[in-house]
Formats: structure tokens, C-alpha cells, sequence
């Protein structure tokens, strides 16, 4: 099981990459970058690729709707050259509010979109002359207002004609395209006691359709990182951010993170977190979230605690512990575990 973490998302970015570094000479294998509507993930990878030197350096994730397949491919493949081919190229639908709120595109096609940048990213990769119609024209048609695009290969050479695709998802269909198609998965708030009851059936079918040669699916999973005497409270921290996606991304009757802490049977929870988040009362949102469901999604705790919490994800079939480290000193805990895996 290898070792990642998210890059924390909120505060200085440059302050965020210099903990990076720290933590790669402590064993951390991988970091995630994430961007919904702050600050773009690209730059921030950039920078991070030149203030590490073995770090595997992920997008998780950049949304298919505000830039083209050509231009992902083309981040992607420049990331991997600056970093010498440690690129991650991490990929999803985000959701509605983001999509439509923020970069005024129609939120539509989800599934056929991530495959098809998926398909395009790699015929980019391997330098071939792209020619395609589908959701994405490359080249745009006369009937579309097209007038001078050719068919066009990617100009420079990268550093690998693979990069592997990691793709965000959580209902059905998306797991299923992804077990099919992607390097990775990043699921998301991934219990993994309640793993195999939601997702088995989809990866499976997915599984059945998969090239050989891509490999077997990578999973990235984890949640706080605590560890000691009274480390359990860290568990409260989850509160805030469960309640933001179970409460307020994404309206009652089309929120994907509701649906899945339904579906892990907390029905009442969820509705209860749900109707205090849209009212305003966020804190009576937080009060809401079990606390049954917050420790099911991080790892605080005794050492002995943590130690099995590592073995239930890697268990659940997790290959990337993901994990966010809080306490004094993150690189010692980052190094803990890493002797763990």
C-alpha cells in the first residue's frame, strides 16, 4: 500500500508546498491537488514539482466541463515533464453548482464526457493526429462555425505516452466506467466498512471489461490521520466538511454525497444535516452528523486503533492510503504509518 495526502487547500499555497517537501522525506509517496473554485491546480502542481524530487504530484481533480480534453492532456503532459514522469492526472464531473455556477457551462453528458477525455488524453499522449467527433470536435466542422482547424497532433514530445487517469466518482455508473477505463479511482467521504455493499456489483462489471494491460485498478482512500491518547477528538473535525457536502453541494434531490451516507444507512442523519445546512444553521448541520460516520471515515486514535484502521482500508481494497495528518509534528506521523504499510 503506497502512502498520499491531500495538499490542504485552504491558506498559502507556497507554506502548503514547503510542508510537501518535508513530508516526502518521510516516506510520503503522493499529493493531491485539489481546485474546485479557489485557486487553479495547475500552478500549484507546478510549483510543487519544483520543490520536490520523488513526490508523485496528482490533480484530484480537475472538472471536464471548464477545459477541453486537449487542454487536460496537454497539463498533464507538461506536469510529467517538469517532474520527470510524476504526473497524475486526477479527472471528474465535480457537480452542478460548480459547473454551472462558477464556470457557466451546462452541466451535461458527465459519464460520456470523462470517457471521452479519458480516450482523447491518451491518443494525445501517444502523439497521434487526433481526429474525433463526438461531445468534443477536434477538429470543429463547418457545420459547427469551423473554418480553418486541421486535424493536429500534440506539438511536443512528453516525457511518457501514458500518464495514468485517476477518476473521481460515486454513483454506479461512474464506478463502473471507471473500473473499466481509469489507472485509479477516487472516491469520496469512502467508508470502508460499507465499501463492498456500495461499490462491489459496479467494480466488478467494470472489472470484466478492463484491458489487461492497464493493470489493476488503483484505489486512493483515507481520511485523518490522529495518533495517541485522546486523538479521537480529531474525529470532530470531520463535522464541518461532511456537513458542506451532505448539506450544501447540490440541492435535495441531486446531491451525490447525501445519497451515498444514505445508502450507508444514516437516512435520517443525512436529512437532518441536510435541512439545518439549507436553512443557514450550520452548526446545528454539524451537531447532525453521526459520530458513527466520522470515525468510519478517518483514522485517529491509539496506535493499536490506527494501526487496524490502516488494515480495514487495505482490507476494502484501498492501494493508496490517503490520508491528512493533524497534530504538531505531520512528518512523524507520515513516517508512523509509512513503517506500517
Amino acid at each position: 500500500m503506497e502512502l498520499s495526502t491531500p495538499l490542504q487547500y485552504v491558506g498559502d499555497p507556497r507554506k502548503a508546498a514547503d510542508e510537501a517537501a518535508v513530508l516526502e522525506s518521510a516516506g510520503l509517496d503522493a499529493i493531491w491537488v485539489a481546485e474546485a473554485y479557489g485557486f487553479d491546480s495547475p500552478t500549484v502542481m507546478g510549483y510543487l514539482a519544483a520543490r520536490t524530487e520523488r513526490l508523485r504530484i496528482g490533480s484530484a481533480v480537475l472538472n471536464v466541463y471548464s477545459r477541453t480534453p486537449a487542454l487536460l492532456a496537454q497539463t498533464a503532459a507538461g506536469l510529467d515533464a517538469l517532474t520527470g514522469g510524476r504526473a497524475m492526472l486526477g479527472i471528474g464531473a465535480s457537480g452542478p453548482q460548480v459547473v454551472e455556477g462558477w464556470h457557466g457551462r451546462r452541466y451535461d453528458k458527465p459519464l460520456g464526457r470523462t470517457r471521452e477525455t479519458i480516450h482523447l488524453a491518451r491518443r494525445i499522449w501517444r502523439r497521434e493526429v487526433i481526429e474525433h467527433h463526438g461531445i468534443t470536435d477536434m477538429p470543429l466542422p463547418a457545420e459547427k462555425g469551423g473554418t480553418l482547424g486541421k486535424p493536429l497532433k500534440l506539438l511536443t514530445r512528453p516525457v511518457r505516452d501514458t500518464i495514468p487517469v485517476y477518476v473521481a466518482a460515486l454513483g454506479p455508473a461512474n464506478v463502473r466506467m471507471t473500473a473499466e477505463l481509469a489507472d485509479g479511482w477516487l472516491p469520496f467521504l469512502y467508508a470502508p466498512e460499507h465499501a463492498a455493499k456500495i461499490w462491489h456489483g459496479p467494480l466488478t462489471e467494470g472489472t470484466a471489461r478492463r484491458d489487461a494491460a492497464l493493470g489493476p485498478l488503483s484505489v486512493v482512500a483515507g481520511g485523518l490521520l490522529a495518533v495517541g491518547d485522546g486523538a479521537e477528538a480529531v474525529r470532530d473535525l470531520m463535522r464541518p466538511m461532511i456537513a458542506l457536502y451532505v448539506g450544501g453541494m447540490g440541492a435535495p434531490g441531486r446531491n451525490f454525497y447525501y445519497d451515498l451516507v444514505c445508502q450507508y444507512g444514516y437516512e435520517a442523519e443525512a436529512a437532518a444535516v441536510q435541512e439545518h445546512y439549507l436553512a443557514g444553521r450550520k452548526r446545528e448541520a454539524e451537531s447532525a452528523v453521526p459520530a458513527e460516520l466520522c470515525e468510519l471515515l478517518c483514522l485517529a486514535g491509539p496506535e493499536g486503533y490506527v494501526r487496524d484502521r490502516v488494515e480495514v482500508f487495505r482490507e476494502a481494497g484501498v492501494t493508496m492510503l490517503n490520508v491528512t495528518p493533524v497534530g504538531p509534528d505531520p512528518a512523524r506521523l507520515v513516517e508512523q504509518v509509512r513503517n506500517w504499510l
